[in-house]
């Protein structure tokens, strides 16, 4: 119970930094879309690395045990380019437009029934892809620090660093 009072906290408040970083509205994320606006990415970055640091330290200390999702090749791409595809026709992508609708946007809703029929649609293809498009490029779960032999505290420090200098950019260049 106290893990579902948690995430409905956390989802919460992630749903007020979205409303409040103005990422819900229609012209951030087209203004994304044609990289005009770098607001989405900034917000996405900055959840990235917080949430690196949480889950790193949280697992350092003990306190949780990390699961990791082996990496797909072909279903991390064909799913991106359904994900983009769908994001660009509707303006939202699924966590915007959730939070559209609850602003009270029902064009929204639209994009909320298409996440729906596709869930089910995948469920229904997925015994077919489990022996297709889900095994191409199985690389097993891996993570960067693995990949590179680096501690992963270094690859947070970099990659923390790293989104600095590209925020920096972005402003520099008023995006």
């Amino acid at each position: 119970m106290k893990i579902l009072v948690t995430g409905l906290i956390t989802g919460i408040l992630f749903g007020f930094l979205l409303q409040k970083a103005r990422v819900l509205r229609y012209d951030k994320q087209l203004g994304a879309l044609r990289l005009q606006d770098m607001t989405i990415v900034k917000f996405m970055l900055s959840t990235i690395i917080v949430g690196m640091i949480g889950i790193n330290l949280l697992h350092d200390l003990d306190m949780i045990s990390l699961s990791i999702k082996g990496t797909v090749l072909g279903a991390n791409i064909i799913g991106g380019l359904i994900f983009g595809i769908g994001w660009g026709l509707l303006g939202y992508c699924p966590g915007t437009s959730l939070g559209a609708l609850g602003e009270g946007r029902w064009d929204a809703l639209w994009g909320i029934l298409g996440m729906l029929v596709g869930a089910g649609l995948y469920a229904e293809a997925y015994p077919g892809l489990k022996k297709s498009v889900l095994t191409w490029g199985n690389l097993g779960k891996i993570t960067l620090a693995d990949v590179t032999g680096i501690n992963h505290w270094i690859i947070i420090i970099v990659l923390g660093i790293g989104s600095l200098a590209l925020f920096r950019w972005f402003e520099k260049k008023g995006l």
